[in-house]
């Protein structure tokens, strides 16, 4: 039998009372990684055994979130729940079959949906709620397909929109702020997820470092995450430049050396470092623990999964949208021990890895709806015994900054102090806690593996230093990193997206809609879209599919 938590039980009582009483939506504002999706299959569970509803039918936002609704939904109901992730299932004959399908194949089941809610009595449940947005091609696709729904429950972890917009089938306040029935919410921050150790508390590492641009003439101008961007006089003629030299956007400029390789003295190879040796010390308590890099572009979770193979000696697991079998492995590393994983977009929501520990940050995304989804992450719990911390490590930059010191209120000062370096080390053999330092279990004399010491030697003396080292043990020498950047680099991998602000669902779309319509361009022969989609950035997609659909 399922054990749930209180706040499981408590939510299905409140939700089970709410639909009794003839209401139509339950919202479930509750922490990324605090539990929605057993708690949804729990509530659904209920309403099939009274007769309450005919079947089941979730909305998410992916193919790999799509599976895990799957298996939640067997394993709690007992019942299969088919995969929809394709827009060219023909659903007219689902009517009573429960099934979740993805957001973007939403829109061309949207009449057979509607038919089988007209028909049936239908739970629908709305997996990342944000992504419904009113007067946008997703928000109105739920909308038209669900209206006949007998019920529907909201589910999210950030319920505010990052461009300000209403989602549907929710009521707001005059500041934007959603204003749903106290009877019908059940809500739970991730402040008091970790007061009850539902998710583990974070530590945000803010990367420091200092860019040094040079131009073409030879000239250089200084950049900083702290500083204020530059004022030179070359920048003053040059407004653009002064744009496109934004501090995130040069710790997003992947930096080779003369022979083309990754440059181990690169900011991006500093802030894996520091990842590194933080996962190291993790895997001596939870020896399972792994690490998440989210990347901006395919360009740069290639190069991320390169430095990482040359630091660690192993090949990370990389998934974005041109690789073949990105879900399923996903789903392999998820069972397995691997150390790390690199994502573009397909790991940043929803997606549940509790083993996940380390989060290198590096997004398209600015936006505190995607740092909090990716915070999500790596804070879900890995079992009863789960004592462990998560670790952020992210650019010096006002905006992170900003989002950070608001999940750390939020988190109370209880769980705020990080604890250092480990004191212990768990057996392997008897789990039992040892002293870091010991060579053997004291309780069933097992020997410890010998540890892997990584070390970074220091540039003034030689003497050799742990990962994350911010002086040199010998001579005192900081570590603080000044990184040399030629301009055309700068210019070439710094204006993301040619310089666009692309919110983070549009970037989802884009990723969703980029296989097909490549394929579609190339299958029509026409010369003239071949090379206009060979300007357009996938990520833009989305924005373009947007616009398009609002032309009446």
């Amino acid at each position: 039998m399922l054990k749930l938590r209180p706040w499981q039980s408590e939510c299905k009582t409140k939700a089970i009372e709410w639909f009794n009483a003839g209401n139509r939506t339950f919202l479930m504002d509750v922490a990324p990684g605090g539990g929605k999706t057993k708690a949804s299959c729990v509530i659904a569970k209920k309403l099939l055994e009274v007769g309450e509803i005919d079947c089941v039918i979730a909305i998410a936002p992916r193919r790999s979130v799509v599976h895990q609704w799957a298996e939640d939904f067997q394993a709690i109901c007992g019942r299969t729940m088919l995969q929809i992730t394709g827009n060219d299932e023909d659903l007219s004959a689902y009517g009573g079959v429960d099934f979740a399908i993805t957001w973007s194949a939403l829109g061309d089941a949207s009449a057979a949906i509607y038919n089988i809610c007209k028909n049936k009595k239908v739970l629908a449940i709305c997996d990342e709620h944000h992504h419904a947005g009113r007067d946008a091609a997703w928000g109105d696709g739920a909308d038209n397909a669900f209206s006949k729904a007998k019920h529907t429950m909201v589910l999210t972890g950030t319920p505010v929109r990052s461009d300000g917009s209403e989602t549907v089938w929710m009521s707001y306040d005059g500041q934007g702020k959603i204003n749903h029935p106290k009877a019908g919410t059940y809500t739970l921050s991730y402040g008091a997820a970790v007061d009850l150790g539902y998710c583990r508390p974070i530590t945000f590492h803010r990367h420091e470092g200092n860019f040094t641009v040079v131009f073409d003439d030879g000239d250089t101008t200084q950049v900083s995450g702290a500083a204020e961007a530059p004022k030179d006089l070359k920048m003053q003629r040059i407004p653009a430049l002064k744009r496109a030299l934004d501090f995130y956007k040069l710790a997003c400029t992947p930096i080779f050396d003369n022979n083309g390789q990754p440059c181990i003295r690169s900011y991006q190879a500093t802030m894996l470092e520091w990842g590194i040796q933080k996962l190291d010390d993790l895997r001596l308590n939870m020896p399972n623990s792994g690490g998440l890099v989210i990347a901006h572009s395919i360009e740069m979770a290639e190069y991320m999964a390169d430095l990482l193979q040359i630091l660690e000696g192993e090949r990370p697991f990389i998934v974005h949208n041109q690789i073949a079998n990105s879900d399923a492995k996903i789903k392999a590393f998820k069972s397995s021990t691997n150390r790390w994983l690199v994502s573009v977009g397909m790991v940043s929501e929803g997606v549940d890895i509790p083993r996940l520990r380390v989060l290198v940050y590096l997004p398209f995304a600015r936006t505190e709806l995607a740092f909090r989804q990716a915070m999500g992450r790596v804070v879900r719990n890995n079992g009863p015994d789960d004592d462990t911390r998560a670790y952020v490590i992210m650019p010096a930059h006002r905006i992170f900054d900003e989002y950070a010191k608001r999940v750390e209120l939020e988190m109370g000062p209880k769980h705020s102090a990080d604890p250092g370096a480990p004191r212990t080390k768990v057996c392997p053999v008897c789990s039992t806690q040892c002293n870091v330092s010991a060579h053997a279990c004291h309780e069933c004399d097992e020997e410890f593996a010998l540890g892997n010491y990584r070390q970074k030697s220091c540039d003034e003396c030689g003497s050799p230093n742990p990962f994350g080292a911010k002086e040199c043990v010998a001579c005192g020498c900081s570590f603080t990193q000044d990184f040399s950047v030629h301009l055309n680099e700068a210019l070439r991998h710094g204006a993301i997206v040619r310089g666009m602000e692309v919110e983070e669902d549009e970037v989802i779309l884009g990723e969703t809609l980029a296989p097909e319509l490549k394929k579609k361009v190339l299958r029509s022969g026409d010369e003239f879209l071949v090379n206009l989609l060979k300007t357009v950035p996938e990520e833009s997609y989305g924005r373009l599919a947007r616009m398009m659909g609002e032309i009446k």
